[in-house]
């Protein structure tokens, strides 16, 4: 199998179009087509259903892909062997982190990292959970951390920190009134609230939409962000609600947190904060040790504090 004919396979069943992957690719569409269409004559069958939009795989083309993928991992896999061969500390960790993750975690992670090796880049990949996955399934991510539920049975799930998710409600809403701080509610109680949310493609956002769809609610969505932090300043000093992971509930605020926090009852499916990387990756010593690392963060929960951490300077 070609090394190029098969990237450009994986380019354009990605991409979902010949226009879409010959942008990407920077090559023009009919040059795309022709590599396409000597891939398939290598194979001596046909790729590519091209009467389907988007394109779809033919049975040849599935067995095709999948074995592009093997290639790849395999190739991948090689280098870094040989690198660990060469005890040489140079290589490339390709990290998805959400940008909230980014913000409690990388200034602890990033220094410790880089002192104990120089030389080796960490490249972010900042996307939402669901994104992340499929990256680290195709090959663009190495190594993710994230919040999810293990559900491919082609990943490695390192669990890192369990979690629950609460709901921040400010103070001046009819809930916090009606309802003791703490206590564990059903979503339903704030059926009549605005809420701010995660946007689509976050694992809070996803729990949040299963909650309000088995009961049939459809509440004020009154502000989406990427962003936990500012989700939990304007739940601060507005009359909102937020559906928040609790590693997350340190108010970040000198004082009383600005306010009550409930657990959410009748989460069916749990998320936990993993690091999580393909079965077939071979893990250099490099990245044995960034994981390493992680846990040991983790452990001393200098990032899931920031509260902890303003006591001690």
């Amino acid at each position: 199998m070609n090394e190029k004919h098969m990237q450009y396979v994986l380019t354009v069943l990605k991409e979902g179009s010949f226009t879409a992957a010959a942008r990407k690719l920077y090559v023009s569409q009919p040059s795309l087509s022709q590599i396409i269409k000597a891939a398939e004559s290598n194979l001596g069958a046909p790729i590519f259903d091209r009467s389907a939009d988007p394109l779809t795989l033919t049975p040849a083309g599935a067995l095709y892909v999948d074995a592009a993928k093997q290639i790849t991992a395999i190739s991948t896999n090689l280098t870094k062997q040989v690198e660990e061969l060469g005890k040489e500390e140079f290589g490339t960790i390709r990290l998805g982190i959400s940008v909230q993750r980014g913000m409690e975690l990388l200034p602890y992670l990033y220094p410790s990292f880089q002192a104990r090796y120089p030389h080796v880049e960490l490249k972010l990949i900042e996307l939402g959970s669901a994104a992340m996955e499929r990256s680290v399934l195709e090959g663009i991510v190495d190594i993710a951390l994230l919040t999810t539920s293990p559900r491919h049975e082609a990943l490695i799930y390192d669990l890192i920190q369990e979690e629950t998710l609460v709901l921040l409600v400010n103070r001046r809403c009819a809930l916090a009134a009606r309802i003791a701080d703490k206590t564990p509610i059903d979503i339903s109680e704030a059926k009549d609230e605005a809420f701010v949310c995660s946007r689509h493609g976050h694992s809070v956002r996803a729990i949040l939409d299963a909650l309000l769809a088995a009961r049939d609610l459809k509440p004020k969505i009154a502000l989406e962000t990427v962003s936990i932090e500012i989700g939990k300043r304007v739940t601060a000093t507005s009359p909102v609600v937020m559906p928040c992971p609790d590693s997350y509930t340190d108010t970040g605020f000198f004082g009383e947190a600005p306010y009550s926090m409930y657990p959410l009852l009748g989460v069916e499916t749990p998320r936990h904060f993993y690091a999580c990387y393909r079965r077939d990756l071979y893990l250099t010593k490099y990245m044995k040790d960034f994981l390493k690392l992680v846990h040991e963060i983790k452990d001393r929960r200098k990032f899931f504090s920031p509260d902890a951490e303003r006591k001690q300077i």
